[in-house]
């Protein structure tokens, strides 16, 4: 059974599933790709109706820990990757690591993705943050090469020109929610728990175990003490990371470090609808909002205003936004193409 199975039985109360699953040899060396054709028929007063998925698998070469799924039909664009890893409570391992920054690359590959949402499979928690246990068997150089392997996928996470969300269900500390602030939106449960507790460990945010502290140079670190103030402010980052202290879905909305907060076991479905609101728009468009957005908040005012005349003209010229205008002058949905 599915974790979106699961997930659609336990919310719904009522899931008639017919599915046909085929193997198909990838193109690419490191991808099998597992094609699932699933009808799914719920509450349609509460949720969703989901049909054909398929769901790109990552082999042993990156990591059995992490799942990119693509959505098909209507949220075609819309990509899944799922943590995986229940042993641990998705801990970022190396193998988690890798799949992280395979699955990563694979979308930003992806002229066709419009939308990335990150969630587990695994109930009651996001990501545990590190794995100490791994950790402690690493040299000084192992270590050092998993810390700036993490703080690189992290970047590369943020840096995607898509827009990206976390979908909290559970507990996300330390590394995880290092993860969930690298991404535009983060949506939370009441089950949620979020929190930096390094400081307890006698280090800072990026890493996880004081065995790091010899070799961790101030560009290593996963962005705890950056990406936290920047979203919540100062002040609000200083006591969280003081503290340690694990803060509530609850909390978390309204100190501002959440966009969404969704009764227990509804976060992937609030996800879900605001990835279709995001997909519904024009890529291009959508593309050069984040741009505009993100680099802007990095330059001056006046240096600001300039990119983002340069991202309006971006747009000027594309068969979508010609779309756009003809399906207002004649009422209907556009049907963008990207282009």
């Amino acid at each position: 059974m599915s974790a979106l199975t699961k997930l659609t039985k336990t919310l719904a109360h009522h899931c008639v599933k017919k599915s046909k699953t085929h193997w198909c040899k990838s193109s690419q060396p490191l991808l099998n790709l597992l094609i699932s054709e699933n009808i799914v028929n719920i509450n349609t007063s509460q949720f969703h109706q989901y049909q054909s998925r398929r769901t790109l698998i990552l082999d042993s070469a990156s990591s059995e820990s992490v799942q990119l799924q693509r959505l098909s039909d209507s949220d075609s664009g819309i990509i899944e990757v799922s943590l995986n890893r229940p042993a641990a409570k998705n801990a970022l391992g190396t193998d988690m690591l890798r799949g992280l920054k395979h699955a990563f690359e694979t979308i930003s590959e992806d002229s066709s993705a419009n939308v990335v949402m990150i969630r587990s499979s695994v109930p009651k928690v996001f990501c545990a943050g590190a794995d100490l246990k791994e950790r402690r068997q690493m040299s000084p150089s192992e270590i050092h090469f998993y810390v700036n392997t993490l703080r690189s996928t992290f970047s590369f996470l943020e840096a995607l020109p898509i827009p990206t969300i976390a979908v909290i269900d559970g507990a996300a500390l330390g590394g995880g929610l290092e993860m969930a602030l690298a991404c535009d939106l983060r949506i939370c449960g009441e089950a949620a728990l979020l929190g930096l507790p390094e400081t307890g460990l006698a280090i800072i945010p990026g890493c996880s175990d004081r065995s790091l502290s010899h070799v961790i140079l101030a560009s290593d670190r996963a962005g705890g003490t950056q990406r936290l103030p920047r979203l919540v402010g100062k002040s609000v980052a200083k006591d969280i990371i003081f503290t340690g202290r694990k803060v509530s879905g609850k909390d978390a909305m309204s100190l501002g470090l959440v966009n969404y907060y969704v009764p227990a076991g509804q976060a992937q479905l609030k996800a879900l609808e605001i990835a279709q609101e995001i997909n519904q728009k024009g890529p291009i468009a959508i593309r050069m909002a984040k741009r505009a957005i993100t680099k802007g908040l990095e330059v001056d005012m006046a240096s600001a205003l300039e990119l983002e005349e340069e991202c309006y003209i971006e747009t000027l010229h594309t068969e979508d936004r010609l779309e756009g205008l003809a399906a207002f002058a004649e009422k209907r949905k556009p049907k963008y193409t990207g282009t």
